[in-house]
């Protein structure tokens, strides 16, 4: 009888997507499968530690700014910046113009283009200013935004790693995990996430915007994959990273907007 993959799958997803000290012991494709649909787990425990530390930095007497900045810096040290960076590394291959064997390999290199640069200064700076937006108008609001796009981003990632996408390179996690999803299962998982998130909505208006929140989310993400399907053959690293944070900076946008 073949083991389950859920508690290795869990092991993954924290594994692979946060540094949480979670020791990976399978790296095979069921893992991974289970992985990947346990992903958005992950992203809901990094929203929990982020919506905490902004939350406390508020009842400590921080202003909505301050606790914005320390909820973006979260993620990205949970994550060891490697979705920033793959963002970077997406943007930097997308605007150089080359083919696509040259633009992975410009994707691959160690240094930041100026694509990258200014991808990454206007994103950290438009989830800055949403997160500031939602604390403004409340704790709450401002922790439900860090959990919702947290979350949401690694979402993204389950539905990336559906059965029809390929892989642009034979090796690294994006070969590791592509097309490792039936595509039943990423539609559950979306279906899902969805629902917990309107459930969470503080107030039937706003259950209906967090949960259109996701939907966007998903979408921005969706037209992103499949522009580097279409410019590089496939998904790697980076653009699973440049995905996530495509779908919380667009989650984070909605759910700042006043009613």
């Amino acid at each position: 009888m073949s083991k389950s993959p859920w508690p290795d799958g869990l092991r993954f997803a924290f594994g692979t997507l946060t540094v949480f000290p979670v020791k990976v012991s399978r790296w095979d494709r069921e893992a991974a499968r289970g992985g990947m649909l346990c992903a958005p787990l992950a992203g809901l425990a990094v929203g929990v530690c982020a919506a905490a530390l902004g939350v406390l930095l508020l009842v400590l007497g921080a202003g909505p700014l301050l606790a914005a900045v320390a909820t973006v810096a979260v993620p990205a040290a949970l994550t060891r910046g490697l979705h920033l960076d793959g963002l970077a590394d997406t943007a930097d291959g997308l605007g150089s113009g080359k083919p696509a064997e040259d633009a992975l390999r410009i994707m691959k290199q160690s240094d930041i283009g100026p694509f990258g640069v200014v991808t990454l200064l206007l994103v950290l700076l438009t989830q800055v200013a949403a997160l500031t937006q939602a604390y403004a108008d409340s704790w709450a609001r401002g922790a439900l935004a860090a959990v919702v796009s947290a979350t949401a981003a690694r979402l993204a990632l389950t539905l990336a790693a559906r059965t029809g996408i390929p892989a642009a390179r034979p090796e690294g996690l994006g070969a590791a995990v592509a097309g490792v999803v039936p595509a039943g299962g990423a539609l559950v998982a979306a279906l899902a996430v969805v629902l917990a998130a309107a459930g969470a909505g503080l107030g039937p208006y706003d259950s209906v915007r967090t949960a259109l929140a996701v939907a966007a989310a998903v979408a921005a993400a969706e037209l992103l994959l499949r522009r580097c399907v279409r410019r590089f053959g496939g998904v790697t690293g980076d653009v699973f990273g440049a995905l996530a944070e495509t779908a919380a900076t667009t989650a984070l946008v909605v759910l700042s907007l006043r009613h």
